[in-house]
């Protein structure tokens, strides 16, 4: 058995495409449309690990996602949880969970879907502004 992709339904493509790509730092590795579906599928995944990958899924047709139809969380291990925060806090990114105890964080995307960071390798050690930040909203 290998682990292939998780799919996660999208309300706007380019929206979305842009918080995993230019926010969160993914690259996108393939782009399928099906105009007979009515949909388009993209897969992100974090540099370097292409094959873990993320399906980005956009029904042309409007829907509403709820009950089930999202999930928990996405997961990635990053190299600095701060300067990731921090990269993410400037380029618009509320950060629902800060990372106060160097080792975790919470964001969401543009469609509510909770993406947690994990500091790789042991917690860097508590600093502020995270250290008195507090949780906003649900995460």
């Amino acid at each position: 058995m290998k682990y292939l992709h998780t799919m996660v339904r999208v309300s706007n493509l380019e929206e979305s495409v842009d918080f995993y790509c230019n926010k969160l730092g993914l690259k996108e590795i393939r782009r399928t449309t099906n105009e007979q579906g009515r949909y388009t599928l993209v897969f992100v995944a974090a540099p370097g690990d292409e094959s873990a990958m993320v399906e980005l899924t956009y029904n042309w047709d409007p829907e509403a996602y709820a009950g089930g139809r999202n999930f928990g969380h996405l997961a990635y291990a990053v190299e600095d949880i701060y300067a990731t925060c921090k990269h993410l806090q400037d380029s618009g990114v509320l950060i629902s969970r800060p990372p106060r105890d160097g080792r975790m964080a919470f964001v969401r995307s543009p469609d509510g879907i909770s993406i947690e960071l994990l500091q790789a390798g042991p917690a860097l050690a508590p600093a502020e502004p995270w250290t008195s930040m507090p949780n906003v909203g649900a995460w």
